[in-house]
């Protein structure tokens, strides 16, 4: 046993490569007199793709960072990833404007080796050839697709992305779905995805949960044929049950 730097314990388990590469019980994390996390159980098996919905406040990042080990008052008991084998993924790409493109894909790796990956990421987002441009000379859309380069260059077993195409317009992250799940297939890491969007979770997600009141609330499986499509009476079923869950009526928008 190991002890994570979120104040989770690291299952021998998780380091051999064996069993789920999240499994926490009773995950808790109070804020002054309120309760965000309260006894919370998650697990998610090795090359799982896991969407979490849930309304603002509900605790979805404090969730991810937990996870993340990047919240030292967190308490509870289980295992997570090895620590340094997983990767975050933000709303905002967090590229370092002082770097070039492939520095900051290789960012704190050094050698032959580390920029060969990292120009084999880039190639794989659609950035080949850029490898030294400044973060200021990209879109919104291609900013992020070098944080998503980033972020699978250590071939994470875990990669945790809270709400990473929120900010982008709406054809960039269809464009940025299909990407992002093409490249889930091909290096196979677990992910938790945080998300507003119930579409987003449908589309893309092998499981979708629902985090109300700091505890899952709703746990489904999505079984849909690839590519999803929106129309499909399977998507649109799951995607009214999700908004009911999340108190969302038919005639309303759906939280984004």
């Amino acid at each position: 046993m190991a002890t994570h730097p979120g104040g989770l314990t690291v299952d021998t388990a998780a380091e051999a490569g064996t069993g789920p590469v999240v499994r926490v019980r009773g995950l808790t994390r109070r804020f002054g007199g309120r309760t965000v996390l309260d006894g919370l159980d998650l697990e998610i098996g090795e090359n799982e793709f896991v969407a979490l919905l849930g309304r603002s406040g509900s605790g979805k990042s404090t969730l991810l960072r937990a996870l993340a080990g990047l919240d030292p008052d967190v308490a509870g008991e289980g295992l997570v990833d090895v620590p340094g084998n997983s990767s975050v993924i933000f709303q905002d790409a967090r590229l370092l404007p002082w770097q070039r493109v492939l520095a900051n894909v290789v960012l704190g790796s050094t050698g032959a080796a580390a920029y060969r990956r990292g120009q084999e990421r880039l190639a794989e987002v659609g950035l080949a050839g850029r490898e030294r441009a400044w973060p200021n000379q990209l879109s919104g859309g291609e900013q992020q697709r070098v944080a998503l380069a980033r972020a699978l260059v250590g071939e994470p077993r875990l990669l945790l992305a809270d709400e990473p195409f929120g900010a982008l317009d709406a054809l960039t992250r269809i464009r940025m779905h299909g990407l992002l799940r093409e490249l889930c297939e091909r290096h196979r890491p677990a992910v938790l995805l945080v998300t507003h969007d119930v579409d987003e979770a449908v589309a893309l997600a092998d499981r979708v949960l629902v985090l109300e009141e700091g505890r899952i609330t709703v746990d489904t499986p999505i079984e849909l044929p690839a590519p999803r499509q929106h129309r499909h009476p399977g998507f649109l079923e799951h995607r009214e049950r999700l908004l009911a869950a999340l108190g969302v009526r038919q005639t309303e928008e759906a939280p984004r």
